[in-house]
């Protein structure tokens, strides 16, 4: 539930955003007389990451920064005309607590011994608050957006996100997946704040873990003309971060890629011998 919004204001949202989708296209006409950023014009503009690696996050310009792949081991993601490699984690990096270098470690032991390293989307589980924003490799992200709402969807597997707008966060929200988020427009960057995840997720893809403290705020902004998409994050954890550390992700902008249904499933059952974590499954109901 959105936090402190009646349930007309959700039913308005919701009318809104089925409208915007069924018409086959999202004008933002009460949202343009303020000027905001409209990353959406219509339902075929998407945001592809923008670099072969658009799974890691970028370092800031100054400051601490993420976790990114050990010198001695880089990461070299596959379709590069060269041997990819799986992920191996820069444990030197300082933002790192001595329990979650350990925990770090022993993950990095096992892709070093061999082994194939736990990635969020290829087991299906969700990504997570800042893990969302380098879900995907190639795969598009989408917005849509109403005066109440920005609802972001990750095509692969379609990790959804909801940022309820002008609100203020709830008094103890309920630790969740994708935790409580809640967003006001500053000019022409879209400002989210996060708080409310369970510890049950990685704010990357080197398996960097975070605890239930965790604050997470984006800066979502077009850059380059409108041609790129650029996040600022700042991450700030003091179970598991000896300081806040910021990283910069960026997408560029298509228009000719309407959303396409791309469903987590089982494929194969027996792995090819490899120990893998279980696809997630609900023990009871959600409604």
């Amino acid at each position: 539930m959105p936090p402190m919004a009646s349930t007309v204001s959700n039913w308005l949202a919701a009318a809104g955003m089925l409208s915007a989708v069924v018409g086959g296209s999202l004008h933002l006409k009460a949202l343009a007389a303020e000027a905001v950023p409209d990353f959406a014009p219509d339902r075929s503009t998407a945001w592809i990451p923008d670099r072969p690696t658009g799974d890691d996050f970028l370092p800031p310009p100054s400051g601490p920064g993420p976790v990114m792949s050990a010198k001695d081991h880089p990461y070299v993601p596959n379709g590069r005309g060269a041997q990819p490699t799986y992920r191996v984690a820069d444990l030197s990096n300082p933002i790192l607590q001595p329990w979650v270098i350990e925990k770090m470690k022993k993950a990095n032991d096992e892709v070093l011994a061999g082994k194939i390293p736990f990635i969020t989307r290829e087991r299906c589980w969700p990504a997570g608050v800042p893990g969302f924003t380098v879900y995907t490799r190639v795969q598009a992200l989408y917005f849509l957006q109403t005066p109440t709402e920005v609802t972001l969807i990750s095509e692969l597997n379609h990790q959804p996100r909801h940022i309820y707008l002008n609100v203020p966060h709830s008094k103890n929200p309920k630790p969740s997946w994708y935790g409580e988020s809640v967003g006001h427009y500053e000019g022409d960057e879209l400002v989210v704040d996060t708080i409310g995840l369970n510890d049950r997720t990685f704010v990357d893809n080197y398996r960097t873990p975070h605890t239930e403290q965790i604050h997470v705020v984006e800066r979502f902004k077009m850059i380059e003309g409108g041609r790129t998409l650029q996040a600022v994050i700042t991450v700030d954890d003091p179970g598991a971060f000896n300081t806040p550390w910021s990283a910069i992700q960026r997408w560029r902008r298509v228009t000719d890629r309407p959303m396409t249904e791309m469903i987590c499933a089982e494929n194969n059952l027996n792995f090819f011998n490899y120990d893998v974590a279980p696809i997630p499954q609900a023990d009871r109901p959600d409604f």
